[in-house]
């Protein structure tokens, strides 16, 4: 299990503060790249909703009932396959590493999975960075700020180098 110290990791917090990809404040103004991309990733609630709500489905969508610390629930989940991890806030535990892993070895047949976590899903995207193809598209919002949409090819060492900094337990 990895944790984000807020004393110990404060340049690692300043670093996930700011945008790993390109940031579009404007849900809409990214739905050209999104659908071009070859194998989509949302993490957070209000990417899911957002990508939903213009039918666009991601491969894995990682959700935690949460926006912005308050409750949350889907209205429709369309995902037959919705898989379960524990995930406390400041935390990639290894419940969460192995739920993406498995994710992105079944998700290979076209169809949306979606890992619920229980806890908090934010830092899910280095897990998911480090696991997946170089081509991959990672969707993730900012809060307050917008979209931010990446290539994993384009962050793989930064995310490698952050997650380095993380205190094991």
């Amino acid at each position: 299990m990895l944790k984000l110290d807020a004393e110990l990791n404060k340049d690692i917090i300043i670093e996930l503060k700011k945008p790993l990809g390109k940031l579009y404040p404007d849900f809409e103004d990214a739905i050209e790249e999104i659908k071009s991309s070859e194998f989509l990733i949302s993490v957070g609630d209000e990417t899911f909703k957002n990508l939903t709500e213009h039918e666009l489905y991601p491969d894995i969508g990682i959700i935690d009932n949460l926006i912005q610390r308050k409750n949350h629930t889907h209205d429709v989940i369309r995902a037959d396959h919705i898989l379960k991890a524990d995930n406390p806030a400041g935390y990639i535990t290894d419940d969460l590493w192995e739920t993406i892993g498995q994710a992105l070895e079944l998700s290979d047949n076209g169809e949306c999975y979606v890992i619920e976590v229980a806890g908090e899903e934010d830092l899910a995207v280095l897990p998911c960075i480090i696991m997946a193809n170089p081509e991959t598209t990672i969707l993730y919002g900012q809060p307050n700020e917008g979209l931010v949409l990446l290539k994993v090819s384009d962050v793989k060492n930064k995310a490698q180098r952050l997650i380095d900094g993380f205190i094991k337990e």
